[in-house]
């Protein structure tokens, strides 16, 4: 069951509403609004949450940012970054493996 408005209404009546209200637009099945409301459930929302996937750095880049590091070691990272095109916390993870290295 689903609120909407002042009353609760099974996902099949959600699917009609939706195709009554948008013509215009695709229209949806159930299985769609299952998963929707699913989500809902166990986050509270429905906006995209962004992935936290490993940042993908090939050897040309960590190659010139090596080279860039030892021409001048007290380079900012945010500048690298701007530099190589990439996020500037993982140019932080580039130099600290560096370092640890």
């Amino acid at each position: 069951m689903i609120g909407y408005g002042d009353r609760a209404r099974t996902q099949c009546e959600v699917v009609r509403l939706f195709r009554e209200t948008h013509p215009d637009l695709p229209p949806l099945n159930q299985g769609t609004i299952s998963k929707i409301e699913a989500e809902y459930r166990e986050m509270g929302h429905v906006r995209k949450v962004p992935s936290k996937r490993q940042a993908v750095v090939d050897d040309d880049t960590k190659l010139n940012l090596l080279l860039a590091l030892e021409e001048n070691p007290i380079t900012p990272a945010r500048q690298l970054a701007r530099d190589s095109n990439l996020n500037h916390k993982t140019v932080l993870k580039i130099r600290s493996a560096i370092d640890a290295e």
